[in-house]
């Protein structure tokens, strides 16, 4: 059955009008490491290298299409998105990335808020542009920190970059406000600048994050406060 797509509501991103190296996520990861080849690295250095690599891609996609907009990104990368009904239940999808026959296909659960159906559109979009080459990337429980799956991970930390610049993040943290009214001011669930705040710790600048995310947070009402 052939389903037609509709366009989809949201606000304008920013325009991106500073200029950047245009590389490839891959490239720039082979980049960092060929200028180590003689190191011997450990698994938490490979994974700050990674983290560092998927940041300079999530930057790249901004900068190349001057938005921070992630329908228009899609539009632009002839990604299709697509809305439809799937459930408010924790178990309903909650989104997924399709591959067919050459055919990119992000598909959104618009039974979610537009805020969350925003951050999992910018996490499936880290799967379409990181994870091409896998047929189908499909989650029915939307994480954040779930690090046994590499793939899943690796999308989360796209989805941290893209939503939270760190010029904005340190301007927020500078008005001296705690931490759930700093994720208020960035219009984000708190999980994930606690997520945003743990990256940051590990490119060595100097701030705490409070480690309060849980892998399942969607499942609890975003719009009361964290327990």
């Amino acid at each position: 059955m052939q389903i037609r797509s509709e366009p989809a509501k949201h606000s304008p991103g920013r325009t991106i009008r500073n200029k950047s190296s245009l590389y490839g996520f891959w490239d720039t990861l082979y980049g960092i490491l060929k200028l180590h080849t003689k190191t011997l690295f450990s698994l938490s250095e490979v994974s700050e290298l990674l983290a560092f690599a998927i940041k300079q891609e999530a930057n790249r996609l901004k900068m190349k299409y001057q938005t921070d907009d992630p329908y228009e990104i899609c539009r632009a990368m002839k990604i299709q998105v697509m809305k439809r009904p799937m459930g408010k239940s924790a178990k309903s999808c909650k989104g997924f990335f399709l591959v067919s026959s050459r055919c990119k296909l992000i598909m959104i659960n618009s039974d979610l808020p537009e805020s969350i159906q925003r951050i999992i559109l910018v996490h499936e979009l880290g799967h379409a542009d990181l994870h091409s080459d896998s047929a189908i990337s499909a989650f029915h429980e939307f994480t954040f920190l779930d690090d046994t799956d590499r793939m899943e991970y690796e999308a989360n930390i796209f989805a941290a970059e893209f939503l939270l610049n760190d010029e904005d993040v340190f301007e927020a943290l500078q008005q001296q406000m705690d931490f759930f009214q700093t994720a208020s001011c960035l219009c984000v669930p708190p999980e994930l600048l606690d997520f945003k705040l743990r990256i940051l710790q590990r490119e060595g600048v100097e701030i705490k994050a409070p480690y309060i995310a849980h892998g399942d947070f969607l499942k609890r009402d975003l719009g009361q406060p964290l327990n």
